[in-house]
């Protein structure tokens, strides 16, 4: 089995991480621990070559960008370790659209699933802004587990 975690460092994905722990998994199941983070929308790659204080900050910001997901990674690892010694984990840390990302991972890992956490948004905000998980359900052509934890404010 091949399962791809999707996780942002919320409460949200972390429920999703101690969910996944739960479950009693295969010994030979593979799961890509993935955290996507995006570049901010104004810097193009004119103002970037044009403006070097803009570059800096750019430069900046993809390190501690990388380092945090690192970080949230890490820390999904060791939960999954702590229940499941046996587990195969491939991590990546990448840059983009998280929907897309997220779906790319999980065709080319051949996934059989991919568990993410629910932003718990109402039907307004999701109207505004869309919803991850409920695009992952719709598009991904491999099964989608949601976590949603009601005790996550």
């Amino acid at each position: 089995m091949k399962i791809v975690l999707a996780i942002d460092g919320s409460d949200f994905s972390k429920s999703a991480v101690t969910e996944l722990a739960k479950l009693p998994l295969p010994n030979d199941c593979e799961v890509s621990v993935i955290s996507v983070y995006e570049h901010p929308a104004m810097l193009t790659p004119e103002l970037i070559t044009t403006t070097g204080s803009l570059e800096n900050y750019y430069q900046e910001f993809i390190r501690n960008a990388e380092k945090i997901g690192e970080k949230i990674i890490s820390e999904a690892v060791k939960v999954l370790k702590d229940k499941n010694h046996s587990l195969n984990i491939t991590t990546a840390v990448v840059s983009g659209v998280p929907i897309r990302e997220i779906l790319e991972k999980a065709e080319s890992f051949d996934a059989d699933l991919i568990v993410v956490g629910s932003q718990g948004q109402g039907a307004f905000s999701r109207f505004l802004l869309g919803s991850v998980s409920q695009y992952l359900a719709t598009h991904a052509k491999c099964s989608v587990m949601i976590v949603k934890e009601k005790d996550v404010k």
